[in-house]
């Protein structure tokens, strides 16, 4: 694949380098609108992680999810079954992407960006076992913490205490929720992965979701306790903004089930040697080399406004190492 010249020798690093990193052009000046089109079109008109997640939080909604009344005291009958409206596609996502990409091997190392093969015999994961770790905090710490997190917002929006929505009393706001979880979900998750970052609580929590230097389909919610806890008061929006049943879920996809494709490791899924979706994220895979640098999404530019975007390029990789050694020396 040719490199744009503005990468330099930073292709050199990767098995794969898809090019220059680029942030949604919503926020471009001059504007260009076709721009946007094309980058809308590619996340919410095709098959995309947005998709997927939105097509899981309606079938699971009408399959699984108990009525909202049903929810007004706390009792095991429901509160398993939204368990398991986060487990099943969590599982299915991580174990399904796993098998094709990892264990089956079906296209190899196409599109791959780090070479290596994911850790094993390492004592620096749960096990010895980088899988066996990422399953572990993933279906143990996260998919629980998850999980408690909506029990919370659902016991409230059935006791009054959260504003809810039906579809039918704002079938425009209905739609535009959508979007505005992706945007609020990218503003949070900036600012919490900035503090997340900060040394001493680096140390104790966030290293052990870098770990993950060369990530897997399992290490999207990898994490500590203390990171999910914080990761998951991304749901108290829905205590303020008038929220459907089907946006808990969805936004609960977005948060989880969408990392395990931006950490699958691979940029698109191939099948018979043809590319048939875009699933990884450059973007998030730079930061998990070089750790300071790359903590939003590039859905907004939030790096790019406070001086931490890596686009890819061996310039950004020198800001970025020079950035890591000034902030980690006392």
């Amino acid at each position: 694949m040719a490199i744009e010249p503005e990468i330099g020798a930073e292709a050199e690093r990767w098995h794969h380098h898809p090019g220059p990193v680029r942030n949604n052009p919503l926020f471009s000046w001059p504007p260009q609108p076709v721009a946007v089109l094309r980058w809308y079109a590619a996340y919410w008109l095709a098959v995309s992680t947005i998709t997927i997640t939105a097509v899981f939080s309606v079938a699971i909604y009408f399959t699984l999810l108990p009525a909202l009344e049903t929810m007004q005291s706390f009792q095991a009958g429901w509160m398993v079954r939204v368990w398991l409206a986060n487990l099943l596609p969590q599982a299915i996502c991580a174990g399904g992407l796993h098998m094709w990409l990892y264990h089956w091997r079906k296209q190899g190392n196409q599109t791959k960006y780090d070479a290596r093969d994911l850790a094993r015999d390492n004592g620096t994961y749960t096990f010895g076992n980088q899988v066996w770790d990422n399953m572990f905090w993933t279906l143990v710490s996260g998919v629980t913490l998850w999980t408690v997190a909506q029990w919370a917002v659902f016991w409230m929006m059935a006791n009054g205490y959260a504003p809810a929505m039906l579809f039918p009393d704002n079938p425009v706001w209905f739609v535009l929720m959508f979007p505005f979880l992706v945007i609020w979900s990218s503003f949070h998750f900036y600012w919490v992965h900035r503090l997340l970052h900060v040394p001493a609580i680096y140390k104790h929590a966030h290293a052990l979701h870098h770990r993950n230097v060369n990530v897997g389909p399992w290490s999207g919610i990898s994490m500590h306790p203390l990171e999910h806890f914080l990761f998951y008061t991304n749901f108290a929006i829905h205590l303020i903004v008038p929220s459907h049943p089907i946006h808990i879920l969805f936004h609960g996809y977005v948060q989880s089930v969408h990392p395990v494709f931006s950490h699958s490791g691979f940029d698109q899924l191939v099948v018979r040697d043809e590319e048939k979706a875009k699933m990884g994220d450059f973007f998030h895979q730079l930061h998990h080399r070089y750790f300071e640098c790359n903590y939003g999404t590039v859905e907004m530019p939030w790096d790019k406004w406070f001086g931490s975007f890596h686009d890819g390029s061996a310039d950004a990789t020198q800001r970025t190492r020079a950035f890591k050694k000034q902030m980690y020396t006392k």
